[in-house]
């Protein structure tokens, strides 16, 4: 064995289990099976599990109150080496746990060997996770709820504003801009509600459950749970090292909720083509071309609707890691804390794109007007005004069919007929037809609970801006 070779490979004593072998580490399999080039983000949360088990030893007496005061001293001494960029991460170590394990041990002595007892990694690196979803969440929550509120503020200064609804992305129906703002909206609540629940199976304690089979020790769960914030601790230890639900839940609701933005994207992207000319996005959210000076890209939100199918796949790779998996812990769930992680700052970076950028859209009421008239947006409004005029719903559907077709034929819209044109088709219509084919009279017709009426555009905006607050 050369000299490099001898160098790269740790002996098994030096390793916190090598009592059971009887040569080193191969070094490939040592880089190839360590996870701390990614899991070394958990350093804070590591650190802080381990003073609450610290703590939760001495109280049980497994730990002196002394040896407990000089754990903790250590534990944040480590800490503070690791933020000041003093650390110095070892491969050979495997994982962040065990990288912090022995600086404690150097800082402290064999104090610090006994940190460990009462527990295994493998309910450590579970509590060390649901620490870190439980806090990003919390982020995440914020961020949501300040896109929200930013929605909630240009849907009520655009109420007023008409615009095409569609259906198969053909004109359909007149609406409001606020109103479309707010279909929008109420996707967002969906994903906060998915969230918060989400969050109660996070926030439960998988400590002490230890590598499998719980502790000899007469450890205290609940006292750890109440020092780390957890609702309860966890009831059965086998799926205490196990369970990946959590992780696999919200990353369920992450993909619904990039899905969600995917289609405000979509949205966007059109609105801002030349073909549409709907809304403006500010300049600092978009790019131009490297050859065609014209051109301003939606950068943002086509950036936003591509990582959607990055995080789509995530929820994937979680599910297929968990499929085959018998209990309890394998190494396997190695692989969890890489998609898990990538999904957090996907989602974080989008929301906080979208939270920036929507309150700054500037609508073009004008094009959007114009667009509403095209393609015989109040043909339904027609039909309705015949129907409470005594004529059956399937008769009316069949008049303003025909007077559709007239006006194709004329390129001509509804409103832009004569009465007496009109009244070919059906001699119920009158005066009062006028009424109803404009815009205006069409948005405000709808005047319900969810409906287009400006008035109730702005009445949901205030409903909604309670609940937000109730957050």
């Amino acid at each position: 064995m050369t000299d490099q070779k001898k160098s790269d490979q740790t002996t098994s004593s030096e390793k916190p289990w090598g009592g059971r072998f009887s040569e080193p580490t191969d070094a490939f399999v040592e880089r190839f099976t360590a996870s701390v080039g990614f899991d070394q983000r958990l350093y804070h949360h590591d650190i802080t599990g381990s003073i609450a088990h610290a703590t939760m030893l001495a109280q049980v007496g497994v730990l002196t109150d002394a040896e407990r005061d000089q754990i903790i001293d250590g534990l944040k001494g480590v800490k503070e080496d690791i933020e000041a960029g003093r650390f110095e991460w070892s491969v050979s170590l495997e994982d962040v746990h065990m990288n912090i394990e022995a600086r404690l041990t150097d800082r402290i002595g064999i104090t610090g060997k006994k940190l460990h007892t009462g527990r295994s990694r493998n309910d450590q690196v579970a509590t060390d996770i649901r620490l870190y979803l439980r806090d990003e969440i919390d982020v995440i929550a914020e961020e949501l709820a300040r896109l929200q509120a930013g929605l909630l503020d240009l849907a009520e200064r655009e109420a007023d504003t008409i615009m095409p609804g569609f259906t198969h992305l053909q004109t359909a129906q007149p609406v409001t801009f606020g109103h479309h703002l707010l279909a929008w909206y109420e996707m967002l609540v969906r994903d906060a509600d998915r969230l918060q629940d989400c969050r109660k199976r996070v926030n439960v304690m998988p400590l002490g459950a230890a590598a499998l089979a719980g502790t000899t020790y007469p450890i205290d769960r609940n006292l750890t749970a109440e020092l780390l914030g957890f609702d309860r601790p966890t009831e059965n230890s086998l799926d205490s090292v196990s369970d990946r639900d959590f992780a696999i839940e919200f990353c369920s609701f992450a993909a619904l909720l990039m899905t969600h933005l995917s289609r405000f994207s979509e949205e966007l992207v059109l609105w801002t083509s030349a073909q549409f000319d709907f809304i403006d996005l500010p300049d600092r959210f978009c790019t131009g071309s490297s050859i065609m000076p014209q051109k301003k890209n939606p950068d943002v939100p086509e950036l936003v609707r591509g990582k959607t199918g990055r995080v789509n796949g995530h929820l994937i790779s979680l599910l297929t890691l968990m499929k085959s998996q018998p209990l309890a812990y394998n190494k396997d769930n190695q692989e969890d804390k890489e998609p898990l992680f990538d999904t957090v700052d996907t989602i974080k970076g989008c929301l906080k794109a979208y939270a920036d950028m929507i309150p700054a859209i500037e609508a073009k009421a004008d094009n959007m007007r114009v667009a509403a008239k095209r393609g015989f947006s109040t043909a339904t409004d027609l039909a309705d005004y015949l129907v409470k005029k005594g004529v059956p719903f399937r008769d009316a559907h069949e008049i303003v069919g025909k007077s559709v077709a007239f006006g194709v034929a004329e390129s001509r819209d509804l409103s832009e007929m004569t009465l007496e044109e009109l009244q070919q088709f059906s001699d119920v219509i009158g005066e009062d037809v006028f009424d109803v084919l404009t815009l205006e009279g069409s948005v405000q017709a709808r005047d319900h609970l969810g409906g287009t009426a400006p008035n109730q555009v702005r009445a949901a905006v205030v409903r909604a801006r309670k609940g937000l607050t109730l957050v």
